[in-house]
C-alpha cells in the first residue's frame, strides 16, 4: 500500500464529502428559518478571518493542489466565483472527482518528490512527505474545520460525527 496515497486522497475525499453534507444541513437550516443563505456564506468567526465561502474554496484548493503536486502535476485552477451553497457543493464535487482520478501508482515516490511553492514573495521547497504532513494536511483541516465552526457558531445543529463521518 502506498502511504502517501492512503494519507491523502481517501482523507481529502472523505472530509470533503462530509463538508458537502454539512453544507446540505446549512441549506436546510436557512430554508427552515427563512434566512438568506448568503448570510451564512459571508459569515466568519472573527473580522480578520475568511468567510465560509473562502474557507470551503481553500479546503478544496489544498486537497486538489496537494495531490496534484505530490503526483508531479500542475493542479487545476478553479475560479473563486461561488456565491451559493449549491455552487460550493459543485466545487467540492469537482474536487472529489479530480482526486478520484489518482491511483496509488500516481503517487509512487511522492514521499521524496520535491514540492516547490511560491507563498507571497517566498519560494518554499519541501520533501513530499514533509509537505503532506506539515503543510497540506494541517492547512486542509484548518480550513475544513473553520467552515464547520462557522456554521456551528451560526446555529446549524452539527456535531463531531458530522465532521468526521463514519469510520467504515
Amino acid at each position: 500500500m502506498n502511504a502517501m496515497y492512503s494519507m491523502s486522497v481517501p482523507i481529502f475525499t472523505k472530509t470533503l464529502g462530509n463538508l458537502s453534507v454539512i453544507l446540505d444541513k446549512a441549506a436546510t437550516y436557512a430554508e427552515a428559518r427563512k434566512i438568506d443563505p448568503s448570510v451564512l456564506l459571508a459569515a466568519r468567526l472573527y473580522p480578520d478571518m475568511f468567510a465560509l465561502t473562502k474557507q470551503v474554496q481553500i479546503a478544496c484548493d489544498f486537497a486538489k493542489g496537494s495531490v496534484a503536486r505530490l503526483a508531479g502535476q500542475e493542479p487545476p485552477k478553479y475560479e473563486d466565483n461561488e456565491t451559493t451553497i449549491a455552487q460550493l457543493k459543485d466545487r467540492i464535487a469537482r474536487t472529489i472527482e479530480f482526486l478520484r482520478g489518482f491511483d496509488e501508482a500516481a503517487l509512487a515516490g511522492a514521499e521524496s518528490r520535491e514540492v516547490t511553492l511560491k507563498i507571497r514573495d517566498q519560494v518554499q521547497t519541501y520533501r513530499g512527505s514533509t509537505y503532506l504532513a506539515h503543510v497540506a494536511l494541517p492547512n486542509f483541516f484548518f480550513h475544513a474545520t473553520t467552515a464547520y465552526d462557522i456554521l456551528r457558531h451560526n446555529g446549524i445543529e452539527l456535531g463531531k460525527r458530522d465532521f468526521i463521518g463514519s469510520t467504515s
